[in-house]
């Protein structure tokens, strides 16, 4: 084995370890991002967690993070605009990055 199959498996480790972070990382930020929405609609806690459940599921409707803001934004009907979910989304990523790496 030489040192270049080495480094191409080290390589090919750190990638799937990357993109495992952050498929967590924005699960956790959805999760986030649903508990703040059902806080603005006034859920109980048990509601609220559930809320957050389907926050995370809608993220697998389409590539990206459009789908997410569309379903935060038409469940709060006007209690917050795109720009504000997005804003609120970037805040909470940063939250579970700071998160999963504090539990490593």
């Amino acid at each position: 084995m030489t040192s270049f199959d080495d480094r191409a498996r080290a390589f090919e480790a750190k990638f799937a370890h990357d993109a495992d972070m952050t498929f967590k990382a924005t699960a956790r930020r959805n999760k986030l991002l649903g508990l703040w929405a059902a806080g603005l609609l006034g859920k109980s806690e048990d509601e609220a967690a559930e809320y957050a459940r389907g926050v995370i599921k809608s993220d697998f409707e389409e590539a990206g993070h459009e789908d997410v803001v569309r379903k935060v934004v038409a469940d709060l009907d006007g209690r917050a605009d795109a720009d504000a979910v997005r804003a609120k989304m970037d805040e909470l990523m940063v939250v579970a990055k700071a998160q999963l790496i504090s539990e490593l």
